[in-house]
């Protein structure tokens, strides 16, 4: 079968295209005939050995898919082979066929195309934990996303406006920011252009923001915070930027905030039953039309090195996804 390998970390550009061997199933596993898997910024860390997981070489990246269930092994309850199904498995989707532990698995509904549903885990799964488990977000609150054009920040931008809340998207040219517009935001701020803390204040009439969504880090995170309402959350998502900020403690306690982190792959370990309702809630507001994600590119799993630069350059709006080869 078709499989994207890391063989060294040497990065995204050593990635191999080459054939293995379809594997079989393990007790509690599925086997996957993977139709559409996703890339993520994850995905330029981990072939770098700079992600918070560290898989054994060889492995393929892509840590979505979807597809059809080929064979299951012994235990499995809720997957019967033919079932259309997607999910989030770390890294390994970057190939034909993939082997899924069956917690991790969800049922693909009519109305919900492959690509859509291949690229959902990671960002929109990560978006809505953390807006709606770690910082609760309420209709009629103000939500600041940082980096909002990008996969992750996007998907926040969506779901904020889909959850009621008064969206600013925070991102680096006046093209992005019309992307974010499409897609909920009421309002926009050009960081490279303004004061992030003196323009996020203007746009909250002074009063700060309710919850700030940070997936980019670096000099940005500090005056975000400064930026925050009494009582506001600041969501620690990820370090696009490649530098992680060190926060003065004293804004959280001045602020009365907090500072949350939203590590996806550890809340997918640790409750993958609340996992598989945020992934049915967004597969059934996707059916109803109203979440409508965006595909930046849909690409051959050969072309795996010409998705990966476009997020290096961080040039992509909405998901990369790639379509393997079965021959």
């Amino acid at each position: 079968m078709q499989a994207v390998l890391c063989k060294s970390l040497d990065g995204p550009d050593a990635l191999e295209v080459t054939d293995i061997p379809i594997p079989q199933p393990a007790d509690g596993e599925v086997l996957v005939k993977v139709t559409a898997c996703a890339l993520n910024f994850m995905d330029t860390l981990i072939t770098r050995g700079k992600y918070q997981y560290a898989p054994d070489l060889p492995f393929s990246p892509s840590g979505e898919l979807c597809g059809i269930a080929e064979a299951c092994g012994v235990g499995v309850e809720r997957i019967k082979p033919g079932d259309r199904v997607m999910g989030y498995i770390g890294w390994g989707g970057a190939r034909a066929y993939a082997t899924v532990d069956e917690d991790l698995l969800v049922k693909v509904p009519d109305g919900v195309d492959d690509s859509i549903a291949a690229g959902l885990s990671i960002t929109y799964g990560t978006a809505i934990h953390g807006l709606r488990d770690r910082a609760a977000l309420a209709p009629g609150e103000t939500l600041a996303v940082l980096g909002a054009s990008g996969g992750a920040g996007l998907a926040a931008v969506e779901l904020g406006h889909l959850m009621g809340a008064q969206v600013i998207a925070v991102a680096s040219s006046e093209e992005k920011l019309a992307v974010c517009r499409d897609h909920g935001a009421e309002m926009t701020l050009n960081y490279k252009t303004t004061d992030l803390k003196t323009e996020l204040k203007a746009l909250t009439s002074g009063r700060g923001v309710d919850v700030v969504y940070d997936c980019v880090g670096g000099d940005h995170a500090e005056a975000a915070i400064r930026a925050t309402a009494w009582q506001g959350r600041f969501l620690v998502v990820g370090f696009a930027s490649g530098e992680i900020p060190k926060l003065p403690l004293n804004l959280l306690l001045l602020k009365g905030c907090a500072a949350l982190g939203v590590f996806w792959g550890r809340f997918v370990d640790e409750d993958p039953q609340r996992y598989r309702e945020n992934m049915a809630q967004l597969m059934a507001w996707i059916a109803e039309g109203k979440l409508k994600p965006r595909i930046d590119a849909t690409l051959p799993l050969e072309q795996v090195h010409d998705g990966l630069r476009l997020l290096t350059k961080r040039s992509a709006t909405g998901k990369i996804v790639l379509r393997p080869n079965h021959g």
